[in-house]
């Protein structure tokens, strides 16, 4: 899984799901045996947002996953980025109609699921489709994104295992859903609509413009700061021989633009507490404005990753002990 919302595009190659045509028969024969027990019939909105829990998982998780792809929100009531996600995703259940089912699952109350799923930070977004997982995005990401990767799974699992989703009552009372409300056009949407495409299309030094765009109008642009964060990381990745910069870093452990470099790669490539780890032993080994270069570097990552994920929490206090 990639760190924090790294360009959805390619975070999942759903069409590589593991045992698809074994996956897909038992999504054949449980949807015959449940054609044999009547049927469900139509459900009502409200329905397509569940809270799951340990206990629940394999009904409402697995078994569901036979008739419709089924989306998980890990979340906590901690987490700041859940509490922009997860509406979006609320909306959007209600929105598809019953192409995909919605079940949140609060990582406080239910850590062996979290630890099953290889979770390491939060907000992370799963689907599991006939019984199998696939991991989708981490981190709070633009709802163009999450659009994407969201029709990406839909069509997959249309084409690949024949689930066409819930049939929904459109009369029913939604009751508990309460969709979230057309956010309405910020004054920024459009450039930030336009960094998201560039980052998509590889175009990183139109990303890294479009949002430095917005925060020279707007500085504290969460999106943005985040966006370009992650665009200049990608940036500076690009091009460079992996094999050459980890070798540098190796022979030259007092070399600071070594240690950077192998850092943004350990990140880039999903190793997080490692990229966090370089750095901040760096750190201890530097003074002056080395120290400072690296510590720089560091807070950059932080932002990439997320201020509230739990590793990047922990690094920072192991950075506060390597320069006190």
């Amino acid at each position: 899984m990639q760190p924090r919302n790294m360009s959805m595009s390619g975070v999942v190659d759903l069409a590589a799901v593991k045992a698809a045509q074994e996956a897909k028969a038992k999504a054949e024969q449980a949807r015959a045996q449940a054609a044999r027990e009547g049927g469900a019939g139509a459900i009502s909105p409200a329905d397509l947002v569940i809270d799951v829990d340990e206990a629940g998982f394999e009904r409402d998780v697995l078994q569901r996953s036979a008739e419709v792809p089924v989306v998980i929100d890990f979340w906590a009531e901690w987490c700041q980025p859940c509490k922009q996600l997860s509406p979006v995703l609320e909306r959007l259940a209600v929105e598809y109609n019953g192409r995909f089912l919605l079940a949140k699952i609060d990582v406080d109350a239910n850590q062996m699921l979290m630890q099953q799923f290889g979770i390491q930070g939060i907000p992370a977004v799963f689907a599991v489709v006939a019984g199998q997982a696939l991991p989708l995005f981490q981190g709070a990401a633009g709802e163009a994104q999450i659009r994407q990767t969201l029709d990406q799974l839909v069509q997959v699992a249309e084409q690949r295992f024949g689930l066409t989703g819930l049939a929904v009552d459109p009369e029913a009372d939604p009751g508990g859903a309460q969709p979230a409300p057309e956010r309405p056009a910020g004054p920024y949407d459009g450039l930030l609509e336009a960094a998201v495409q560039a980052l998509d299309s590889g175009d990183l030094s139109g990303a890294v413009q479009a949002y430095k765009n917005v925060l020279s109008e707007d500085p504290g642009n969460e999106e943005a700061k985040l966006g370009l964060a992650q665009a200049e990381l990608l940036q500076r990745v690009q091009g460079v021989d992996p094999q050459r910069v980890r070798k540098d870093a190796a022979e030259k452990p007092a070399d600071v633009q070594a240690q950077i470099a192998a850092a943004d790669l350990d990140l880039v490539g999903g190793h997080v507490e490692d990229a966090f780890g370089r750095l901040i032993e760096t750190v201890g080994r530097t003074v002056g404005d080395d120290r400072d270069t690296v510590r720089k570097r560091l807070l950059e990552l932080f932002e990439v990753v997320g201020p509230e994920d739990p590793r990047v929490i922990a690094a920072r206090r192991a950075l506060a002990r390597a320069l006190f």
